[in-house]
């Protein structure tokens, strides 16, 4: 087997006929839009303060239309904060949790990440629900009084929630779910969720360092009534004198943000308007992961990681080699063909996270276009061929 790219390889095995037009596969950074290019972004507000008339007018539109685009309740508040999702989710772990039981749900890296946060770092005496790769946790009997923190969507093991119906309306706990890749490509019931995170380099395909912070109204009445039974830096606080930050929900940010970023945001908005919004990024999503999938059907030596279609994700989805009984074998496999995959220009980054089973993960969220699906199977084919 080979583990680096050779002449050979591609002497051997007859090309396919025809290369994705955008061999972006990546989940994070993922695929920017169709028809993005740095020449499309409006740069007036580069070297100006973001403090300044320009400034907050594009942090506010870029805060409103993200509102507008989700479809979340007109009562509910979002923000830009540092630090991608994870600064998002770290801000609403440490400043509301402790004062209630704690429930954590995991089946992927980014789960286990929060698990960790709350057990080892915070020391709470939490419940812990996990789940192997490919898996998800049982919803059964979660006390409606705990708080409660997952992923929606698990971006390194390509299993999504199903739906929010295992959240009790009635719930005096918080729900806080990390949306990252689930946030413009599936369908969540914001009514569910008291808080909520996602990234710009997710589903819209917009540049990194940037987080967004969704809270309901439970979870500001619990900021100003329940000051975080421990000291925060100020990069966390949500909170001044028992009162919200509003500004952080109106463009003021914490932290100096990348103009650059937010002009890259906006364009993205621009574009998932243009389409035809929410409804149409599902969509998009939707025949992504269908295309992918009868390529999955028709291929002997790939399966999803995810058996369960009802679970199955269709943004990040992360297949395994059929063939498992030497791990460390099939590692040396994927590191070879996505080496082939790149020097072809066919696919990027297409190498299933390090610490999930070997085998393959496809970005299919909205900004990819299913052309590009279609075409990109028989270039997957062609490398397991190639690295025999």
């Amino acid at each position: 087997m080979i583990d680096t790219v050779t002449a050979g390889a591609n002497a051997r095995l007859a090309l396919p006929d025809s290369r994705p037009k955008r061999p972006h596969f990546s989940s994070g950074p993922c695929a920017k839009p169709p028809g993005w290019s740095p020449q499309s972004l409006d740069v007036s507000a580069l070297g100006r303060s973001h403090r300044g008339t320009i400034g907050k007018a594009k942090l506010q539109a870029a805060i409103e239309r993200t509102h507008a685009l989700l479809r979340l309740p007109a009562d509910y508040r979002l923000g830009i904060v540092p630090a991608s999702d994870t600064g998002a989710m770290e801000m609403a772990i440490w400043s509301l949790l402790g004062s209630r039981p704690v429930t954590m749900l995991a089946w992927e890296s980014f789960g286990a990440g929060w698990v960790t946060d709350v057990a080892k770092q915070l020391k709470l005496d939490a419940e812990i629900r996990t789940a192997d790769y490919g898996d998800i946790c049982s919803f059964e009997g979660i006390d409606p009084g705990s708080d409660v923190v997952f992923t929606w969507n698990g971006t390194t093991s390509g299993v999504r929630v199903p739906s929010g119906d295992w959240i009790a309306d009635h719930r005096t706990g918080l729900s806080i779910c990390d949306a990252t890749s689930a946030a413009f490509a599936q369908a969540i019931d914001w009514t569910k969720i008291d808080v909520g995170t996602f990234s710009w380099q997710k589903a819209l395909g917009g540049e990194a360092a940037h987080g967004m912070l969704v809270l309901s109204p439970r979870a500001i009445e619990r900021l100003e009534s329940e000051p975080a039974p421990r000291p925060l830096p100020k990069i966390f606080r949500l909170t001044k004198g028992g009162k919200l930050l509003d500004g952080i929900f109106r463009g003021e940010t914490i932290n100096t943000p990348s103009m650059l970023c937010v002009e890259d945001w906006l364009f993205a908005l621009d574009w998932a308007e243009r389409v035809g919004g929410l409804d149409a990024l599902i969509g998009r999503a939707d025949a992504n992961a269908a295309a992918l999938d009868r390529w999955v059907q028709s291929a002997d030596w790939i399966e999803h990681l995810a058996a369960d279609p009802a679970v199955r994700s269709n943004t990040s989805v992360c297949l395994q080699f059929a063939e498992r009984a030497d791990a460390a074998e099939n590692r040396t496999r994927q590191k070879a063909m996505t080496k082939l995959l790149e020097a072809e220009d066919a696919a990027y980054d297409v190498g299933a996270y390090r610490d999930a089973p070997p085998g393959l993960r496809i970005w299919c969220g909205a900004t990819v276009d299913t052309a590009d699906i279609e075409a990109l199977g028989p270039w997957l084919d062609w490398a397991w061929e190639a690295t025999a």
